[in-house]
């Protein structure tokens, strides 16, 4: 994290960029996590807090990102802060050290873990209804057993992630929920997803890459799921440093 904040009298100065950030071409208001910096030293993991940022704040910008080929329905940009000036009032009081953004960061994850699975679903569904309707050499291409092997496949990854997403929301509920948990159920679901999306473009054949069925549109966007709130590779190394105590990142 680079971007960093001094205080400065009764307020604070913000200086740093942040990328990707979701509705940031027209946010009203940014929350922008900094390193507090000290006597010119930048703190470290625990100095960092949050502040609010309102639009038209004099040396707030936000740039658009352009040529997504995935999530290309949300406006995506960077956050630019030059001598930024916030006052003290828009200092998150209670959100110190990693702990804030990272609380964020489970209850988006978890989120995560289940809009997947809506998304895997969608293009389940389509699959089913084309495949069934998808007449080759006078029978429907669903009698054919490699198709309904892949069918089977998707609805049973599909089944497997909801059981895990339920049972980790009633641990959530009861206050159970570890943020392993919530890499795992994240980790799986995407994966399985993203699959499912792929299986389902091959089901359809060449309409499969139409944005007449669902298939491609989710298939791109997965791809991004399957790299923000934590890579699958990341979410990997969490859980396995959860299991053997060794720390491989």
């Amino acid at each position: 994290m680079k971007t960093y904040a001094r205080r400065d009298g009764d307020g604070w100065i913000l200086n740093g960029s942040k990328m990707w950030i979701t509705n940031a071409p027209f946010a009203g208001v940014a929350i922008v996590w900094a390193k507090v910096k000290e006597n010119d030293v930048v703190g470290g993991p625990e100095s960092i807090r949050g502040f609010l940022v309102d639009r038209g704040t004099p040396g707030f910008e936000t740039p658009t990102v352009h040529g997504k080929m995935s999530l290309r329905a949300s406006a995506t940009g960077e956050i630019v802060l030059t001598d930024v000036r916030v006052p003290e009032g828009n200092l998150l009081p209670l959100a110190k050290g990693l702990g804030g953004p990272l609380a964020c960061l489970n209850q988006a994850r978890f989120g995560i873990a289940w809009a997947a699975l809506g998304a895997a679903k969608a293009c389940f569904e389509s699959a089913v209804d084309y495949c069934r309707n998808r007449v080759a050499f006078g029978v429907p291409i669903a009698s054919k057993q490699l198709v309904q092997h892949e069918l089977v496949e998707m609805a049973s990854e599909i089944a497997k992630g909801e059981i895990l997403s339920l049972h980790f929301a009633r641990l959530k509920e009861q206050g159970k929920l570890s943020p392993q948990q919530v890499s795992l159920a994240k980790r799986n679901n995407v994966h399985a997803a993203l699959h499912i999306a792929r299986q389902a473009r091959a089901l359809l054949g060449g309409n499969g890459i139409l944005l007449d069925y669902p298939a491609i549109r989710h298939s791109m966007n997965l791809e991004s799921v399957f790299t923000y709130e934590g890579t699958h590779q990341v979410h990997t190394l969490i859980l396995g440093r959860a299991l053997t105590g060794c720390d491989a990142f």
